[in-house]
């Protein structure tokens, strides 16, 4: 017993608390504020952290608006040369209101080690509890930053529209009055872009005109000297042909991918041409005769395939896997997958057709958003006719003529029991708790607000009560509470061991299941899904592992699907109209 308390006591010195304070105005300083803060935090440190050892931060005056403060970044370079082992705060808002600053300095004290403590929300990221709670508020972080983006986004493509130019790299060959806000020609550099426009009519090489270009001693505007890349832009930047086009390119990742034509907005005479429309779109048509991977009109686009479907996908006439390839570009540069039998690829000795993403997509989106809608919607006075209508609900299913029976009545069980729509994956645990493990609980969770109770108590009276405490004692007691308290924690975790595990999924765990219930969400929240309008909004590889987490595989035969196995066991079987 003396040995493990020796190794307690060591561990305790080891660590170290920043303690962080700030108010917002000069006169809550003044009230006494920030001593209130300091001594409430240094004895929290001291007493319920068990910590001597620590360090005061302490910013006056200044709003939470950001991170722009003298203390709190002194604090943030001591933390980064592994000085401490604790962050406290009074409250979370003490740090930052901004939830992507905070969110941003949470993920750098993880990375370092570093544990979160605010005193009075109970966030303590060493427990699993305060771990999830501050998990959560990244997610939230994420969502504030994506409706900041849209509403940006919204004014921007709005300003477009108008003809105002939201602002960047004015186009080589061009000025800008920022006054008057209107483009020119700048001569010098036009008749350079003129040349390039001769000299690959001429020659028709990138390469050749670049080559050209810098053997003559012409530089760009950034003096650097160009290359068949630069070339191709300029030949197919509509603004030499005096239109001004946004918001054709995603910028939200690192591959700019080329949006859909019909989101582009295209202002036409918005400033002086330097070649005209015609003579772009035939050097476009020479451009494209001699490199894949281009619009009508000569634009380039390029997008990682990513295939949704594959590995999912079960040939319905011989079992085999089925393969994917890209299929062609349509008018409106989608490029969708198909997919064929691997048996009929390699030995053409099996006759079921190709599927493509065109009719797929649209069949298996739908059915799994009726199914999580059903789930939702379900009541014990639900039939389970009217389960089968719900589910076969739209156009996309009009050919279907009915579920068969097996796994209609399987799921209409699951769903009378309670079934979760995010429980399609199987989790090895019954869903059903016996009396006895409910009784055990709610004994446990008793018992644990007594002792938290007790605790706080306890801290009161050694801290405010006339009668002067002995520090000996207080320790003494306080280790019996928060021994026991430990004792009781350790239970609860083995009763709700299913709860537990969901709390404390790793951090790209936690952030896949959040990606997955959004994604459900506006699965949800739409009547019918546009599958190809879906997948330009949603991220593909997060729609690709959305469907691998709860499907095992879909069945398909003569381009239709026959029967989706879900990874629970569930089997969803579809019979057709004949078409005879």
């Amino acid at each position: 017993m003396a040995k493990l308390v020796s190794r307690i006591s060591e561990a305790l010195s080891e660590m170290k608390v920043a303690i962080y304070i700030r108010v917002s105005t000069q006169y809550q300083a003044d009230r006494a504020s920030l001593p209130v803060q300091r001594e409430e935090l240094i004895n929290y440190a001291k007493y319920v952290l068990g910590i001597t050892d620590y360090a005061v931060f302490e910013d006056a005056g200044y709003s939470a608006k950001n991170t722009d403060r003298p203390d709190y970044q002194q604090m943030m370079t001591r933390v980064r040369t592994g000085e401490f082992t604790h962050i406290l705060v009074w409250k979370i808002d003490r740090i930052s209101r901004n939830l992507l600053d905070f969110a941003a300095m949470y993920a750098e004290l993880k990375q370092l080690g570093v544990t979160f403590v605010s005193k009075n929300e109970q966030f303590d990221t060493s427990s699993a509890m305060g771990e999830a709670m501050l998990k959560i508020i990244l997610v939230f972080a994420e969502l504030e930053r994506n409706m900041t983006s849209e509403r940006v986004s919204a004014i921007m493509l709005s300003r477009a529209t108008d003809g105002v130019w939201n602002g960047g790299k004015v186009p080589f060959g061009y000025s800008y009055d920022k006054d008057n806000k209107v483009f020119s020609i700048y001569e010098p550099e036009a008749k350079i872009v003129t040349y390039i426009y001769d000299q690959y009519e001429a020659v028709r090489s990138l390469t050749s005109v670049a080559k050209a270009l810098n053997e003559k001693g012409v530089r760009s505007r950034t003096g650097k000297p160009w290359n068949p890349t630069t070339i191709r832009t300029m030949l197919t930047n509509p603004f030499y042909a005096g239109i001004y086009r946004y918001n054709y390119r995603d910028e939200s990742g690192k591959s700019h991918v080329v949006k859909a034509a019909k989101e582009w907005v295209m202002v036409e005479d918005h400033h002086p041409a330097i070649v005209t429309r015609e003579r772009q779109n035939r050097i476009a048509t020479l451009l494209q005769s001699r490199q894949r991977g281009l619009y009508s009109n000569g634009l380039t686009y390029q997008r990682k395939n990513t295939h949704i479907f594959a590995g999912l996908l079960r040939c319905g006439c011989c079992g085999s896997s089925m393969a994917s390839t890209i299929d062609r570009e349509r008018s409106d540069g989608w490029r969708p997958s198909i997919y064929m039998c691997t048996r009929r690829r390699r030995f053409n000795d099996c006759q079921n057709k190709y599927v493509s993403d065109i009719t797929l997509g649209p069949f298996i989106l739908n059915f799994i958003a009726n199914m999580i809608r059903v789930s939702n919607s379900f009541g014990k006075s639900t039939s389970i006719e009217t389960l089968e209508k719900k589910l076969l609900r739209g156009d996309v299913f009009s050919n279907v003529d009915h579920i068969e029976r097996p796994g209609l009545e399987e799921l209409y069980a699951h769903l009378r029991s309670g079934f979760d729509e995010m429980s399609f994956e199987s989790t090895g645990v019954q869903a059903a708790e016996s009396a006895s493990q409910i009784q055990e609980r709610d004994l446990l969770l008793a018992e644990k607000r007594r002792l938290e109770r007790a605790l706080n108590r306890l801290r009161s009276l050694y801290l405010y009560s006339e009668d002067e405490m002995p520090e000996k004692d207080y320790i003494v007691e306080r280790k019996q509470l928060t021994d026991r308290l430990g004792e009781v924690d350790a239970r609860l975790e083995e009763v709700e061991k299913l709860a537990v595990d969901s709390l404390t999924l790793s951090d790209e765990e936690f952030m896949a299941k959040a990606s997955y219930f959004i994604l459900t969400q506006q699965l949800q929240d739409k009547r019918y899904v546009n599958y190809e309008r879906f997948i330009r909004k949603i991220d593909p590889q997060i729609v690709k592992d959305f469907l691998n987490s709860i499907v095992t595989n879909f069945c398909i035969k003569d381009g239709l699907t026959t029967s989706i196995l879900f990874k629970n066991g569930l089997e969803i079987q579809f019979s057709y109209k004949s078409t005879e």
